[in-house]
């Protein structure tokens, strides 16, 4: 990250607990203002990471900072076997697992509490492991990464849907009115905690995407490293390989 943003600045807790505490905070919200946020397009870059993942033809799949499990559930798709989602966020988790059960994948699917940086998951276990908008919560970003390559098998893939910046007018200057006016608005109109979505819209503003994010898997040890701008610029999706 070129910096370090956390949700509350509270120099008490670090940015795990507090991005813990956020999530927990507004899980019950998230979904809705999810889609409200993004104009409902997250949904198509998600079917985008799915047919990725499904032309791996994995059996063992790991979506990390799964959230209320979306991308968990529609990796049902890939046909794999088993598919972990896993989140630092017992409240968000707790919608997923609602969400698995009304779909009857708890045979499938399951949604488990966990730390991506340290992962209690043997070396070279997963087929393919996915993140979506979860990278940039990373306190540790290359620990983070690192875990990710070490439970992956060789030739595994690394999917990661994440937030960019697009690069060319106008649409540079009309993402930072968006996610740096618009998209706070929203958050304390809608949410009760006020502070969450400026930090989702600080947190994204400082990720380190593109040919930089790019460098950072390589460094990791991942190769076949390439980026693919969504809408605009405004989302990036990143395929990496374990040699």
């Amino acid at each position: 990250m070129k910096k370090t943003v956390t949700p509350y600045k509270d120099p008490s807790s670090s940015k795990k607990e507090q991005v813990t505490q956020m999530f927990d905070e507004i899980s019950n919200q998230y979904d809705v203002l999810n889609r409200v946020i993004s104009l409902g397009i997250d949904q198509s870059w998600r079917r985008k990471v799915v047919k990725i993942a499904s032309d791996c033809a994995p059996q063992r799949v790991l979506d990390i900072a799964t959230g209320t499990g979306d991308l968990a559930i529609a990796l049902k798709k890939t046909n794999a076997t088993e598919i972990i989602g896993l989140d630092i966020s017992p409240g968000m988790l707790a919608v997923g697992k609602d969400k698995v059960k009304a779909l009857s994948l708890d045979k499938t699917i399951a949604m488990v509490l966990g730390d991506s940086e340290d992962l209690n998951y043997e070396d070279n276990y997963f087929d393919v492991v996915t993140v979506a908008f979860g990278v940039r919560n990373f306190e540790n970003l290359e620990k983070g990464l690192s875990e990710l390559f070490r439970v992956l098998r060789p030739q595994g893939q690394l999917i990661i849907l994440e937030t960019s910046v697009p690069t060319k007018f106008p649409f540079k200057q009309g993402y930072h009115l968006y996610s740096g006016f618009i998209v706070p608005l929203v958050g304390r109109i809608f949410s009760r905690d006020q502070l969450a979505y400026q930090y989702l819209s600080d947190s994204a503003a400082a990720f380190p995407y593109g040919d930089v994010f790019n460098n950072i898997l390589r460094k990791i040890g991942f190769i076949e490293v390439k980026d693919n701008p969504q809408t605009l610029g405004v989302a990036s999706i990143y395929c990496a390989t374990k040699p």
